[in-house]
């Protein structure tokens, strides 16, 4: 059970939603080290580590199964150009002693059946829906609500966020991520030009981290169990999540680099070993955004204190 104070539900002097200009104007006021010590307190007070593991696993569990069902089903539905596509853009990023692997699970995928490719996409989406409980549930922790919404409404609001927020969430991440991979199998499958090539080069990283920032915000606004400010008030908590999601990313692909015993203490689990890692840590960043708006809006309720008293002190 977290410990963090629970953040009132604000409003300006008019009634209406808090918005950019407001929370301009407390970062302003407040937005010192203080802040940023702050919500890292509530994030930990509230288990953000537990419920980034939780996430992460939920994430990693839909990742998978998705990218199998979806290249078997490409080759039943007759889209295989699209299907190889993914093939390529995964066995680039999964280069090393794990390709052989990866390449040998996704050529089974395209010579499975199509109730198996189906049930694989459904249990991905059913994982990708409780990875948005699982933001739910971290979430109403760290605003210091200990009730999650009823199974009913929890599950359904799940559902519903998956379609209209999980998988462009998940686009742009991965276009952030590994859009030159999918411009090379883009160019490579349909046969692009110079022209295309620099086109799409120039635009895969600006569109991949404005549809992250702009599902981040849906999140944000959407999980937790009380009225939240307006977008433009969350973005700032979004925007710190994707500032640490890409500080993240980019320390994690140097140490992958650098260091040169990354590949043979895990072999063949490489690449698998790096996706969790990745994921985890993209955990780690949401919820941390998320903790920041929280505190954010706690202090502009001139509630400073981000944990509970210990009643034992």
């Amino acid at each position: 059970m977290g410990t963090a104070t629970r953040v009132p539900q604000t409003r300006d002097m008019i009634g209406s939603e808090l918005s950019a200009d407001e929370a301009w104007m407390t970062l302003r006021r407040y937005g010192n080290w203080a802040l940023v010590r702050d919500a890292f307190l509530r994030f930990r007070y509230a288990d953000g580590f537990t419920h980034s593991r939780a996430l992460a696993l939920q994430v990693v569990l839909s990742i998978l199964p998705l990218a199998i069902a979806v290249v078997g089903l490409s080759r039943i539905v007759h889209t295989e150009d699209f299907g190889r596509v993914v093939s390529l853009v995964i066995g680039r990023l999964s280069s090393g002693p794990s390709s052989s692997v990866v390449e040998d699970t996704l050529q089974g995928a395209s010579e499975g059946s199509a109730l198996a490719m189906s049930l694989g996409l459904a249990f991905a989406l059913v994982n990708i829906a409780t990875a948005m409980s699982a933001i739910e549930r971290g979430a109403n922790r760290i605003y210091g609500a200990e009730r999650d919404r009823p199974f009913q409404h929890k599950y359904g609001r799940a559902l519903g966020m998956t379609v209209i927020v999980g998988i462009p969430h998940g686009i742009g991440s991965v276009l952030a991520v590994a859009g030159g991979a999918i411009v090379d199998a883009m160019a490579e499958v349909y046969g692009w030009g110079d022209t295309q090539r620099a086109v799409w080069t120039a635009l895969y990283w600006p569109i991949g981290i404005t549809l992250a920032l702009l599902s981040a915000c849906a999140i944000f606004r959407w999980s937790p169990r009380r009225r939240q400010p307006g977008f433009t008030w969350l973005a700032f908590g979004a925007a710190v999540y994707l500032g640490l999601w890409t500080l993240a990313t980019w320390l994690l692909s140097l140490y992958v680099q650098v260091s040169g015993s990354f590949d043979r203490v895990y072999g063949p689990l490489s690449s698998f070993v790096l996706l969790i890692l990745w994921v985890y840590v993209t955990s780690i960043a949401l919820f941390l955004g998320l903790a920041f708006a929280a505190q954010l809006e706690a202090v502009r309720a001139h509630i400073k204190e981000p944990i509970e008293p210990d009643p034992g002190v």
